[in-house]
């Protein structure tokens, strides 16, 4: 079952995460500020202007077609409807001046594993926290999916400090209830959920089978991008 959680409310004290995974304790607000500050430091040095020349302004979002007018910029004619209503007709897009990013996460088991001293879930950690800060400082909205065999988690793109910051505690405090790793039960989450373009964050480990066809169906209407988490002993 798809897991569909809100921001959960402030009610002082010691806290239950959104799932029933534990309360948030001292070591946990500490990891995550600890986080927090390594991200917003590569964030302001090196990753916002990064950031918003590849992702922001990337194109356009189609909008609807119209009858052309003189003036029209021809290289704006659709030249199937123009065919179908025997009649020049010309596409009309409007300027993407907003994103949404998801952040989807493999949180199976092998993300606990670590020859160093950090495991791969930590650093995946604070690589989307770098990734969701940099989208807030643009006003994008960010969203989470947590995976293994199944969804684990969803959480709908919002803004904010205080959001971004719940990102990083989801990540820190996940326990999958599945074993294995399977990509597209995120991806056909992420297809039903999100009705307009997206820019898709796929960060794995990648030790799964075939996961060619998932990757082709979303890229099909998203910008997807797959990060690889590695453990220094697999490039020894």
């Amino acid at each position: 079952m798809w897991k569909f959680l809100r921001r959960p409310q402030d009610t002082g004290g010691e806290r239950a995460l959104p799932g029933g995974r534990g309360a948030i304790t001292p070591e946990m607000l500490e990891a995550v500020r600890r986080i927090e500050i390594r991200a917003r430091r590569l964030v302001d040095e090196t990753f916002s202007g990064e950031y918003h020349s590849v992702f922001k302004g990337r194109g356009v979002e189609f909008r609807e077609v119209r009858e052309y007018v003189p003036g029209d910029d021809v290289r704006a004619i659709d030249w199937n409807v123009t065919a179908r209503a025997d009649a020049p007709y010309v596409k009309q897009f409007d300027e993407e001046r907003e994103l949404t990013v998801m952040l989807a996460v493999d949180v199976s088991r092998s993300g606990r594993f670590g020859s160093g001293e950090r495991m791969r879930l930590e650093v995946a950690a604070e690589l989307c926290g770098v990734l969701a800060l940099a989208a807030t400082a643009n006003r994008d909205k960010v969203g989470l999916v947590l995976f293994s065999d199944r969804v684990e988690l969803y959480i709908p793109p919002a803004r904010g400090r205080g959001h971004v910051l719940r990102i990083i505690r989801e990540l820190l405090a996940a326990e999958a209830e599945g074993a294995g790793t399977d990509l597209s039960a995120p991806l056909e989450l992420l297809g039903s959920v999100l009705k307009r373009k997206a820019t898709v964050f796929l960060v794995s480990d990648f030790w799964t089978g075939d996961f060619d066809r998932p990757l082709q169906i979303v890229s099909r209407r998203h910008d997807l991008v797959a990060v690889r988490v590695r453990d220094p002993r697999e490039t020894a």
